[in-house]
């Protein structure tokens, strides 16, 4: 098959992707993404993170959008001059990162703007928080932080002077919190 006929259907895909107009209700969400409660059941049994959290997280970093992409950069306010970061996906993982998630689990066909490889890749990343610096897998707060400043970021505690980013963490514990509330009435989870 020709190349461009393989990113051609990849396009078609990625476009089928029921981007949720309620992101505040995770029954609503996986209500039009039937395919997702396996993907949320597998990494929660495989890593130990709540359907809830993984939910918490993509809501914030993409809003459900398997494409997202931090803005662009531009040079002289006119002139695009790449992006702000790397971060693509429902995850918004970085190249690096993407990379050492692919080499240590071997997944190595794993794609950003696939659901359940983005799950996937959140629970791994919260399963080296909790060995790396000891946070509990619950704690949607801390995790966050860490997941948003690194593993590295989080232990000079600069987040602590970030008051936006401290708010953003509390937003998405606080989802954490609700979604995995709202999943225990899903008739369909």
């Amino acid at each position: 098959m020709a190349p461009f006929s393989l990113f051609l259907i990849a396009a078609l895909l990625i476009g089928c992707v029921n981007v949720p107009k309620n992101q505040d209700n995770a029954c609503a969400i996986l209500k039009k993404n039937r395919n997702w409660v396996k993907a949320l059941k597998k990494t929660e049994k495989k890593w130990g993170i709540t359907a809830g959290m993984q939910l918490a997280f993509i809501k914030t970093e993409s809003n459900f959008r398997p494409t997202a992409r931090t803005p662009r950069k531009y040079f002289l306010g006119i002139i695009p001059n790449g992006r702000i970061s790397s971060a693509y996906g429902y995850s918004q993982a970085l190249d690096g990162t993407w990379k050492e998630y692919k080499k240590s689990t071997g997944n190595k066909y794993h794609r950003r703007s696939n659901f359940y490889h983005s799950t996937n890749f959140i629970g791994w990343y919260v399963d080296k928080t909790k060995n790396k610096l000891g946070i509990n897998k619950n704690n949607a707060y801390h995790n966050y932080l860490a997941y948003h400043q690194g593993h590295a970021g989080f232990k000079t505690g600069a987040y602590k002077n970030k008051k936006g980013l401290l708010a953003v963490a509390q937003k998405t514990a606080r989802n954490k919190k609700i979604f995995d509330n709202q999943l225990k009435n899903c008739s369909h989870f």
